[in-house]
């Protein structure tokens, strides 16, 4: 059988298209927004109803997803979740009140939970400890793209057909992935187009803990009493609202603080998730170039990602400072990228610090801390934005940031958890 070189950059390609879909049905509701809250009569703060029915059940579901992951595998499991927010997507389109859209967005955001737990499990499968910032990033770029494409395509099936045709759509897509992803996704050991050569490269550049299959596993409530979780989740907890008010509410803050029509909407609203883009991207490649300057280990390199995109973020949180729009838009994309950067940098911590048998599991229950507070930041804006404005609540998300790179830097170690655990059995043995 004919063996393919770089087979690992085609796998990550295929995670990418992946989470480009998932994003697609994420954001599909907040592109299409104006045109429901106008035919079904949705006030802002029903509407922040349906974003936090969709961030609950996605916080709730993060830990059983990662889980699920870990017991199944990266491709039954991602599968499985994958068909199941597609299904869900498309029948978003038979809601005919908020209260449907809530119950149809929740079903899709539970099953897309399973979305940044199975990239990151497949990244650790097939990339060195080296590059695997680099994986990650490229995944975590279809986050941005998803949201890019979200709003020219949305507004075209309204103006084409009607918006149930945006939420079919998306979810037709999503379902041709699923089976794609069944076909051509497996683990390296188990995939024979890969070259002896590459397989070696990947598994011989991997940590310890990812390299050995053994049968140890932490549990899920050792990994909650653990420091090292509490350094990633903490901020992660910190950092995820703004990440969930650029995917739900910036159509509809430039509706409101600036009367952008749906014209306007599919021409400026994708601008941000271009430059989230570059934020994957560059803070992917960011890691190792720190490595090298700096002479750092690898944990200390992905800080150093996170607090720059922490002090980028004071950007965004200036816009009520600055009456053009279009000053916005470029604060919003200075926003877009610092986000993504330091959100790759987070994501791709829990593989540095927990190993192949519980990285999946942990990266669930840190994804469970970051929506949780994405679902309470995003009832706080429909219950607010009317009233109070958006200026403030983008400058309380950069306040967030940055308070998440000092919690970084002061409950996070720079050492994997094994490590730890072999530094500290001599002292108990000595007690």
């Amino acid at each position: 059988m004919r063996k393919i070189q770089g087979l690992r950059w085609y796998m990550i390609a295929l995670v990418t298209m992946g989470t480009i879909l998932g994003y697609l049905t994420r954001n599909t509701i907040a592109a299409a927004a104006p045109t429901l809250m106008e035919e079904l009569h949705i006030s802002t703060q029903q509407y922040s109803y349906i974003i936090a029915a969709y961030s609950a059940c996605y916080t709730i579901m993060q830990p059983v997803a990662g889980y699920a992951l870990d017991v199944l595998g990266t491709k039954v499991g991602y599968a499985f979740f994958a068909v199941a927010w597609a299904i869900f997507c498309g029948a978003t389109a038979l809601a005919g009140s908020w209260g449907g859209l809530a119950i149809a967005r929740g079903a899709v955001g539970a099953a897309e939970a399973a979305m940044i737990p199975a990239g990151l499990k497949a990244s650790s499968e097939w990339f060195p400890a080296k590059e695997r910032s680099i994986a990650v990033g490229y995944f975590n770029v279809g986050s941005s793209i998803g949201g890019m494409i979200a709003p020219p395509l949305v507004v075209w099936a309204i103006v084409m057909h009607s918006w149930q045709m945006a939420f079919i759509i998306s979810g037709v897509l999503s379902f041709a992935w699923a089976m794609a992803w069944l076909v051509f996704y497996k683990h390296p050991r188990d995939q024979k187009r890969l070259s002896e050569e590459e397989r070696e490269y990947i598994i011989g550049g991997q940590e310890a803990h990812h390299q050995t299959n053994n049968s140890k596993k932490m549990s899920a409530w050792k990994i909650l009493q653990n420091r090292q979780f509490w350094g990633i989740a903490l901020p992660r907890f910190l950092a995820e609202p703004a990440w969930g008010t650029f995917n739900a509410w910036i159509p509809l803050f430039m509706f409101k603080a600036y009367g952008f029509d749906l014209k306007h909407i599919a021409m400026f609203a994708w601008m941000p998730m271009l430059f989230a883009d570059l934020g994957c991207i560059v803070g992917g490649y960011l890691p190792p170039l720190f490595q090298r300057v700096f002479g750092v280990n690898l944990i200390v390199s992905r800080k150093l990602v996170v607090t720059m995109g922490a002090l980028l973020m004071i950007a965004p949180g200036t816009i009520g400072l600055f009456t053009s729009p279009y000053v916005a838009i470029a604060l919003l994309c200075v926003g877009g990228f610092a986000h993504q950067s330091l959100s790759g940098a987070l994501i791709t911590l829990s593989s540095d610090v927990f190993g192949r048998n519980e990285v999946a599991t942990a990266n669930g229950l840190t994804g469970m801390a970051a929506w949780t507070a994405s679902t309470m930041f995003a009832l706080v804006v429909g219950a607010l934005a009317d009233t109070l404005g958006f200026s403030p609540l983008f400058a309380a998300l950069a306040v967030f940031d940055v308070l998440g790179a000092i919690v970084i830097w002061t409950v996070l170690q720079n050492k994997p958890i094994s490590e730890l655990e072999e530094q500290q059995k001599p002292k108990q043995a000595l007690a």
